[in-house]
């Protein structure tokens, strides 16, 4: 019986993480899990899952996705193509970027002519490969890319124009601790531009669906972190650690917010 439980939650699990990327305006994720080989019928299951994840287990989960996200096309091209648009009023030829979460490196090549460098990171080595390809065929020299989280991106207090982070707050174990980290690299008046999946604020359909696939696939060992919390509670987060909010828009309550906080001086 628990066998087909697990089975059940794996499979309801992934649906749930291929409505979210939509819901974010991303590409949807793969339906294969990298962690866990699962085969389900009626007469047999074969499942190895782990309780927690662990920071290499999330790597892992996410270099399994790589190929396919990669591959996948945006799901919600006009919010995609207005957050675009609504950043680059922001940026300037002389500035340093840093994306933090930046999967295969699409978003920062599109911003790539606006600015003078973007340094863009991922927990995902294999992202980062499929992004370094990318930048390599498209002829991009000014956007370099690393394997590193949040906790190991190592860049001077005060040195940083934009931080981007994009579908990745929601992920995070630490997001206080992420937001205090960027708040630090940010130069005084910074900008920390995010959109970012606030599943309190969703309807109840998608609310049934994250406290029951969500907990009973991370109890399981099948889905790493994933954050319910509010587009108020995200914004409170921004100003207890040292933002205010510069721009704010989100194209229905079951879409992303996508929030510019901007660092106090």
């Amino acid at each position: 019986m628990r066998d087909e439980v697990t089975c059940a939650l794996h499979t309801g699990a992934f649906f749930l993480f291929t409505v979210l990327f939509i819901v974010d305006g991303a590409r949807p994720s793969p339906s294969r899990d990298p962690i866990t080989t699962m085969t389900c019928n009626s007469d047999t299951t074969k499942t190895k899952t782990k309780s927690s994840f662990s920071s290499s287990a999330t790597q892992k989960f996410w270099d399994g996705m790589a190929k396919k996200y990669s591959d996948q096309p945006i799901a919600d091209v006009p919010s995609y193509e207005k957050k675009l648009e609504i950043t680059r009023g922001y940026l300037r030829p002389d500035m340093n970027v840093v994306e933090i979460g930046c999967g295969t490196g699409g978003t920062s090549l599109l911003h790539a002519p606006y600015v003078k460098t973007i340094h863009a990171t991922d927990i995902s080595a294999n992202m980062i490969d499929i992004a370094r390809k990318k930048a390599e065929e498209e002829g991009v020299t000014n956007v370099t890319f690393e394997r590193a989280s949040v906790d190991e991106l190592k860049k001077e207090d005060g040195s940083v124009d934009v931080v981007l982070g994009l579908s990745i707050l929601h992920l995070l174990e630490d997001k206080e601790g992420a937001v205090r980290r960027v708040h630090g690299m940010l130069k005084p008046q910074g900008l920390f531009v995010t959109s970012t999946v606030c599943a309190a604020d969703m309807g109840v359909g998608t609310k049934v669906l994250l406290n029951t696939v969500v907990r009973a696939g991370q109890f399981f060992g099948l889905l790493p972190k994933f954050g319910i919390f509010s587009k108020t509670e995200l914004e409170e987060s921004f100003t207890r650690n040292g933002f205010d909010i510069e721009y704010e828009w989100r194209p229905s309550r079951d879409k992303a917010a996508f929030i510019i906080a901007k660092k106090k001086t």
